[in-house]
C-alpha cells in the first residue's frame, strides 16, 4: 500500500488509475514526525472535465439502475472490506502523527458512517428509486387532484473537498449519503494526507464492486475544478473559513456549494460543576481529549473553555494534572505514545504563530509552552525532533473574557483558551461571540442551567452537547459527530448541514412538488393512493407471495354490526370501562359522543378479523400500525366493513421476505370513514404457501 517516496500519487479517474508521466515540481509530502519524503503529488495533465463528465454519464447510469436498498447494501460491503483492513489505514495515518486512538474516529469513524447509511438506508427509505417527503395533499373536493412531494437524485456530481485532518471519515461522512442518493463522487483530499485517501480508495476498487464512475480520486490541485462545473452538481468543502469564502465565490449559479468550516467551538462548565463534583471531572476529562486528539486538529475540538471566575484556578490545576499524568508526546510508532505532531512543520508553524497573536491580544499561557518539545522517538529514546512537527498542549488564559482575539482566532493544534465569566447570560454572550459554531458542550447536573443556556446558544451552534453525571462514561463526546445528527453550524463555522441520517441524502437529491390524479401519483411514486385503480376479488391477497402481490390488490370485507352487548364485553375483558363505553349519560354530555359508543381498539381488532385470511400462507407476521385515526363513533347498532389496499411493497434485498403496508379504511353503513391506519406485515418472497 506504501509507495516509493520518489513515486508520484495515482488519481483514480474514469475507473483506472492514472499517474502523470513526470512533475519535476510535483508537491513533496513529508511524515509528520520525521519529515521524511513520503510521496509527491501531482496532477499535471490529468482531464478533469473528463472525469466529470464519466461521472454524470456513467456514474448516473450505474447507481441509477439501483435501488436505495441495493446501493444500502453495497455500502455494507464497503465497511465490511475497510473493516478486515483498518490496520493498514492505521500504519498509514502514523506517519501523518495519528495515534492509534486517533485513527479510531478517523478509520473507525468512517467506518462506522458506512455501516449507519447501509442501516439507514434499508430501515428508512424505499427499496426504490423515488422518495416521497410528507402526506398527501388533496387539491380538490372529489380526491381527483392531489400532491405529493418527491425527492430525485440530482442529475451531476458531488464533489468533496476535505481537510487534512480526517482523510478517511471527512471524505466517507460525504461520500455515504451520495452514493446512497445515487450521485457519483470526485474525492479530492487534503495534500498532506492525500496517500491515506488513496488507501481506502484502492481498497474499495480492488473489490470489483464499485459501480461505473460512482467513485473517483484526484490526488493533487484542482485548479479548474469550479469551470467544469454545472447545474446538478455539489460541492461538499470542509476546511477554513477564509478558503470557504473564497470558494463559494467561484460556484457557478446552480451548483449546490456547502461549507463546514473551522469555528471557535466553546464548552461550558456550568455554575453548579464546582471542583468535586462528577461535572467538574467530566468537563477536565473532556478539555484534556479534545486537545489532544488528532493533536487538536479537530473542526469540533473546543477552543474556548468558558468556566466561572471562580473555577479557573481549580481548572487550571486539574488539567495540568491530567496532562502530566497522560500526555505522551512522539512519534505515533513508539509504544506508550498518546499525542503525535500536528500534521506537518507548516502546521507547526501556523498554530505557533495564532498563539503568538493570542498573547499579543492579551492571552497569558497558563499551561505548555511555545518552545519545540522533546519527544519519544519510533525508536523509544527521548530527545527534541527538529524535522518533526510537535507542540506541546496550550492553555491560553485571559483576563479579558471579551477580547475579541479569542473570539475569532483559532490556533488548530493542542491549544486551548480559557475564559471567566459571571453569570449565565455573560457565558452564552461569550459562546455567542464565536460567531456561529459547528458545537458547544455544557457540564451541569442542573436542568434549569441546561434550559437557560440551550434558550441562549442554540441559534448559534449547529449542535449542543449537555454533559452530566448520567452520561458522562456513555457520552460520545464533545468532538464527535455521529451520523445520525446533523453536522455543521452557522455563519463562521459555514452555514451549511452534513450527516443527520436521511437529511444528508436528501441534500443530494431535489424536492419536487407533484400534482395529478390518484392513477398518476400512484405511478409516479410507488405508494398506492386513494381513487387510483385497485383490484377487488379473485385470489387474496394474503395467499401472494411478494413475486404475485400488486400495488392496488384489495380486500373488500363483508359488515357486521356492534351490538351493546359487544362493547361491554369489550370492556370486561380488557378492562377498560371508560365512561364513554360504559355510562350512557356521561358519554352523552360528552361534545365528541352521541352516547355510548364502541372501543377504537374493538373495531381495529374486529377489522383485522374481517380482512384476515387465517390460513398459513406467505404473510408471515404482522408487525405494526401507522398513523391509526379514529375519525366517526360508531354507536350500538351500528355496521362497519374495512377495505384492505395494498399500499407499498418493500422486498429485502438480503432476506427470503420483504414488508407489505396495507392501506386500511373502516366505514360504517352510511359510508362515513370510521377510522384509517395503514397495516404492515413481512410477506415471503415466494410461494404461496409456508
Amino acid at each position: 500500500m506504501e509507495h516509493a517516496v520518489t513515486d508520484i500519487l495515482p488519481s483514480y479517474i474514469r475507473d483506472g488509475w492514472w499517474t502523470p508521466a513526470e512533475d519535476e515540481v510535483a508537491a513533496v509530502v513529508r511524515d509528520a514526525s520525521t519529515g521524511e519524503p513520503v510521496v509527491r503529488l501531482s496532477t499535471r495533465g490529468l482531464d478533469l472535465a473528463g472525469a466529470l463528465e464519466h461521472a454524470r454519464t456513467v456514474g448516473q447510469e450505474s447507481l441509477g439502475a439501483l435501488t436505495f436498498h441495493q446501493r444500502a447494501v453495497l455500502l455494507k460491503e464497503f465497511a465490511l472490506v475497510l473493516q478486515g483492513r483498518k490496520d493498514e489505514l492505521y500504519a498509514l495515518s502514523e506517519r501523518a502523527g495519528s495515534t492509534r486512538r486517533d485513527s479510531l474516529s478517523d478509520v473507525d469513524g468512517g467506518i462506522g458512517v458506512l455501516f449507519t447509511y447501509s442501516s439507514k438506508g434499508r430501515r428508512e427509505l424505499p427499496n426504490a428509486k423515488v422518495y416521497v417527503d410528507g402526506p398527501i395533499e388533496p387539491l380538490s373536493k372529489d380526491g381527483s387532484f392531489l400532491g405529493r412531494h418527491v425527492y430525485t437524485r440530482l442529475p451531476g456530481v458531488a464533489v468533496q473537498i476535505n481537510a487534512f485532518n480526517f482523510p478517511v471519515w471527512g471524505a466517507l461522512e460525504k461520500f455515504a449519503p451520495a452514493f446512497l442518493a445515487g450521485v457519483p463522487t470526485v474525492v479530492k483530499p487534503a495534500s498532506p494526507t492525500a496517500y491515506i485517501a488513496e488507501a481506502w480508495v484502492r481498497m474499495l476498487a480492488e473489490t470489483g464492486r464499485l459501480p461505473a464512475g460512482s467513485l473517483q480520486l484526484v490526488s493533487g490541485s484542482v485548479p479548474d475544478l469550479f469551470t467544469a462545473l454545472r447545474l446538478g452538481d455539489l460541492v461538499g468543502f470542509t476546511g477554513s473559513a477564509t478558503t470557504a469564502s473564497r470558494l463559494r465565490a467561484q460556484t457557478p449559479d446552480g451548483v449546490r456549494f456547502t461549507a463546514e468550516t473551522d469555528s471557535i467551538n466553546a464548552s461550558v462548565l456550568g455554575p453548579d460543576a464546582a471542583p468535586g463534583t462528577p461535572e467538574f471531572d467530566a468537563y477536565v476529562k473532556q478539555l484534556l481529549v479534545e486537545m489532544t486528539t488528532k493533536a487538536g486538529q479537530k473542526c469540533t475540538a473546543i477552543r474556548r473553555a468558558i468556566v466561572p471566575a471562580a473555577a479557573v484556578d481549580a481548572v487550571v490545576a486539574a488539567l495540568g494534572e491530567k496532562i502530566a499524568e497522560r500526555v505522551v508526546i512522539g512519534d505515533p510508532r513508539a509504544a506508550g505514545v498518546t499525542m503525535g505532531p500536528v500534521v506537518s512543520r507548516a502546521q507547526r508553524d501556523e498554530v505557533v504563530r495564532q498563539v503568538r497573536a493570542l498573547q499579543d491580544a492579551g492571552g497569558t499561557l497558563l499551561l505548555g509552552s511555545l518552545d519545540a518539545p522533546e519527544v519519544v522517538h519510533a525508536d523509544g529514546s527521548v530527545g527534541p525532533a527538529p524535522e518533526g512537527a510537535f507542540v506541546s498542549p496550550i492553555l491560553v488564559g485571559f483576563d479579558d473574557p471579551t477580547a475579541p482575539a479569542v473570539h475569532d482566532i483559532e490556533a488548530f493544534g493542542p491549544v486551548a483558551s480559557l475564559l471567566p465569566y459571571a453569570s449565565l447570560a455573560e457565558a452564552a454572550h461569550l459562546v455567542d461571540r464565536g460567531g456561529g459554531s459547528l458545537v458547544t458542550s455544557v457540564a451541569t447536573n442542573d436542568p434549569d442551567v441546561a434550559v437557560e443556556l440551550m434558550t441562549r446558544i442554540a441559534a448559534f451552534n449547529g449542535r449542543v452537547l449537555f454533559l452530566s453525571r448520567e452520561n458522562a462514561r456513555t457520552s460520545t463526546g464533545h468532538g464527535a459527530p455521529v451520523p445520525h445528527l446533523v453536522h455543521g453550524g452557522p455563519g463562521r463555522a459555514g452555514g451549511g448541514e452534513e450527516l443527520g441520517g436521511i437529511r444528508a441524502v436528501l441534500h443530494h437529491m431535489q424536492r419536487t412538488a407533484v400534482q395529478g390524479s390518484p392513477e398518476m401519483l400512484t405511478a409516479l411514486t410507488g405508494v398506492w393512493h386513494e381513487g387510483a385503480e385497485a383490484q377487488p376479488g379473485g385470489a387474496h391477497p394474503f395467499r401472494k407471495s411478494l413475486a404475485e402481490l400488486r400495488i392496488g390488490d384489495q380486500v373488500v370485507s363483508e359488515t357486521r354490526e356492534v351490538a351493546l352487548d359487544d362493547i361491554e364485553t369489550f370492556a370486561r375483558f380488557t378492562g377498560d370501562t371508560f365512561y364513554a363505553h360504559m355510562d350512557e349519560e356521561a358519554a352523552a354530555a360528552n361534545p365528541f359522543f352521541p352516547g355510548r359508543v364502541a372501543h377504537g381498539y374493538l373495531l381495529v381488532s374486529w377489522a383485522a378479523g374481517l380482512f384476515v385470511d387465517p390460513a398459513p400462507g406467505p404473510v408471515l407476521a404482522n408487525y405494526g400500525l401507522e398513523n391509526l385515526r379514529f375519525v366517526t363513533p360508531v354507536s350500538p347498532g351500528d355496521e362497519i366493513r374495512v377495505v384492505l389496499t395494498a399500499k407499498q411493497i418493500t422486498p429485502r434485498e438480503t432476506d427470503e421476505y420483504g414488508e407489505v403496508r396495507w392501506d386500511a379504511v373502516i366505514r360504517n353503513q352510511r359510508d362515513e370513514i370510521v377510522a384509517t391506519y395503514d397495516v404492515l406485515t413481512l410477506v415471503a418472497k415466494e410461494g404461496a404457501s409456508v
